[in-house]
């Protein structure tokens, strides 16, 4: 039953999450059980060697569980980001799921007519260009890009992350965790100064790309939670 500001349940997200992930990875009701069970016999086999049964059993379902749900978390990002890699704005979809202190443009800054797309992302390393598409084809998108984001902010550091699958590209999965691991330049209050200074250029429209544009991160941000 969804709760009464009309998000769903916990328990309801859970399946839902489940519901979707086994679309990528069918197996992964088998290899859940697997896991769970394996544990749990372990510690049965213990307790009977040791005669401990009655601590060790309720360990072991606690113990089942929580490596279960671990490695349902992990695959269920991977296929959440499997299931929206290719897709146009995949890379957006990916960046929102940052937490706090990092701006994402809610429409690309840059696209051209092969969908290929530039996104900014505003943090305390800088303002970070990512794109999105091969790299033959974004390379001056994102040249233009800096160019033109460098005369509202020409003093603050420009960095360009190529996200795909070509060679020196980011894959998905590992595109929120280089965002993170770039060096941090600057204190909260300076990023909220760039942020408001380049609205100025978020102002000029730029049309989404067409076609399935993902929705979120839902399920990959809810499992690293």
């Amino acid at each position: 039953m969804a709760k009464k500001d009309g998000k769903p349940g916990r328990f309801k997200q859970i399946l839902e999450t489940y519901r979707l992930t086994k679309r990528s990875d069918p197996r992964i009701g088998w290899i859940l059980l697997g896991i769970f069970v394996g544990i749990l016999a372990i510690f049965v086999i213990l307790g009977f060697v040791f005669g401990l049964l009655i601590y060790l059993v309720p360990l072991g379902i606690a113990t089942a569980l929580l490596v279960a749900t671990i490695v349902f978390g992990r695959r269920a990002e991977a296929s959440a980001y499997s299931q929206i890699e290719g897709q146009p704005g995949a890379a957006g979809a990916v960046l929102r799921s940052l937490r706090s202190g990092w701006f994402v443009t809610e429409q690309p800054v840059a696209l051209n007519k092969n969908q290929d797309c530039v996104w900014r992302v505003v943090g305390r390393p800088g303002v970070i260009l990512v794109s999105e598409g091969p790299s033959t084809r974004v390379n001056q998108m994102l040249a233009n890009e800096r160019k033109r984001t460098a005369r509202f902010v020409p003093e603050i550091e420009i960095i360009e992350i190529q996200s795909g699958n070509d060679e020196g590209q980011i894959r998905l999965p590992k595109l929120n965790r280089k965002v993170m691991k770039q060096k941090r330049n600057y204190k909260p209050a300076q990023v909220t100064e760039v942020r408001r200074r380049l609205e100025a250029l978020a102002a000029q429209p730029m049309s989404a790309p067409k076609g399935p544009m993902p929705k979120s991160a839902r399920a990959a941000r809810g499992q690293r939670g």
